[in-house]
């Protein structure tokens, strides 16, 4: 199976994803972002099969968002690109990709909906929130 995380290695949320598919003992390839952001046609890819919105794609949180006016509602899905391209910190994470499909994994256990491999292996996240009980039943 080939997975592919855009990681942060700074986020928790993405610290938990990567344990929980490293848990399942499937090997995926790491893409750090922040230092090899995807490319224009990549990004859009990953926003367009994760069924999102450009604007739910960007990150608010700890970014220049506000300092480079994102929050305007009249730029356009190009605008918002080319902020994303240029500041990758913009890009919301972590994206994951199986051959189940592509999801932005907010919360982490949402790559449970494209790596059914992941179910039934117990996992908890590190502030201790059960994500897969001891059972392997899902939380």
């Amino acid at each position: 199976m080939s997975v592919t995380i855009y990681h942060n290695p700074d986020c928790g949320t993405s610290r938990n994803t990567l344990a929980m598919i490293r848990g399942a003992g499937i090997e995926l390839q790491v893409i750090l972002y922040l230092e090899t952001p995807p490319s224009r046609d990549r990004l859009l890819e990953l926003i367009e099969r994760a069924d999102l919105k450009v604007r739910d794609a960007i990150r608010v949180k700890d970014t220049p968002y506000f300092e480079l006016g994102l929050d305007n509602e009249a730029l356009s899905n190009e605008e918002l690109i080319e902020a994303m391209l240029a500041n990758p910190i913009l890009i919301n994470r972590p994206f994951v990709e199986t051959e189940h499909g592509v999801r932005l994994c907010r919360p982490s256990e949402v790559v449970l909906d494209i790596l059914p491999e992941a179910l039934g292996i117990p996992f908890t996240k590190e502030d201790g929130g059960v994500v897969i009980d001891a059972d392997g039943q899902r939380v």
